[in-house]
């Protein structure tokens, strides 16, 4: 496992906000910040991605609020909008002087990589985006469907009788194809069981910003994209990468074979090849066993 050079707390007005600086002195010179998905905080979601990484000699890896160590000073669960997410991203770019990065995200985190990358155009040159939140292309029965689902799974997990049940309709939403009853499943619930409000709130959060965002005027603000899907996800979310990729020359769309929504934990060296390759000469691939 890879010790950070840096692992320390920036504390800002409404939130104290946990990082690890990952430093490797014998990668060229180049910045990456990884963002984390939804109940699963940095080191876990990024630490079998991290060690095959080979392009970046500065490796950021907050965790978001609701999650890991990041905390409202009065350490209590408290809603937040994407918005509020971004402004203390911003804030710690800022604090480490940050002015050129590429730019990964998982899930939740992926959303807020989007959204970063409208804030910061000039700033982010590449986006790695996994499974991001707000990329699918369900019809509206399956899209309402859905959002009634992991609103209720947030609603459960907000109640300490009943985070058993949030967790098994918050998994039924993400990775319904998901091998249920397995020993990664059961890693998978313990983990996501460290904070439960904390992943209410972030689930809270991807649903208000679903409702009010123009999700093609986000795509459109996004450039330099590589987008990872697991095979085992809603084919809806694949067809609508390929979309993207068809109509655009700077984006890449991979489909990654054996793998669902929690595919940095089930593929990590797969993903890493290919960040790899995003920055090497030769052409990327579009699948991938």
């Amino acid at each position: 496992m890879i010790e950070p050079a840096i692992k320390t707390t920036l504390t800002l007005p409404t939130q104290e906000v946990f990082y690890r600086l990952y430093r490797f002195d014998s990668a060229p010179p180049r910045r990456l910040l990884l963002l984390h998905g939804g109940g699963v905080a940095g080191k876990i979601t990024w630490g079998g991605i991290l060690p095959h990484l080979r392009h970046w000699n500065e490796i950021l890896v907050p965790d978001l609020r609701g999650t890991g160590k990041t905390r409202y000073p009065d350490h209590k669960e408290h809603g937040f909008e994407a918005e509020e997410v971004v402004a203390d991203l911003n804030a710690l770019l800022d604090h480490l002087a940050w002015e050129k990065f590429d730019l990964g995200g998982y899930s939740y985190g992926g959303l807020i990589a989007m959204l970063l990358k409208a804030t910061r155009p000039a700033a982010v040159e590449n986006t790695y985006l996994l499974e991001p939140a707000l990329l699918g292309k369900m019809s509206d029965e399956e899209s309402i469907r859905s959002r009634e689902l992991i609103l209720h799974a947030a609603k459960r997990l907000r109640e300490l009788e009943n985070v058993g049940e949030g967790l098994e309709l918050f998994l039924d939403a993400v990775a319904p194809n998901r091998s249920r009853g397995s020993k990664n499943e059961e890693i998978i619930r313990e983990r996501l069981s460290h904070r439960p409000a904390g992943l209410a709130c972030a689930i809270e959060c991807v649903s208000h910003a679903a409702k009010r965002l123009d999700r093609k005027q986000l795509i459109k603000a996004q450039a330099n994209v590589s987008s990872f899907i697991g095979g085992r996800s809603h084919p809806a979310v694949y067809q609508l990468c390929q979309e993207i990729a068809a109509s655009r020359h700077d984006w890449a769309c991979h489909l990654i074979q054996g793998a669902d929504h929690a595919l940095p934990f089930q593929k990590p060296e797969v993903i890493a090849e290919l960040m790899n390759a995003d920055l090497a000469p030769n052409p990327r691939g579009t699948e991938k066993d």
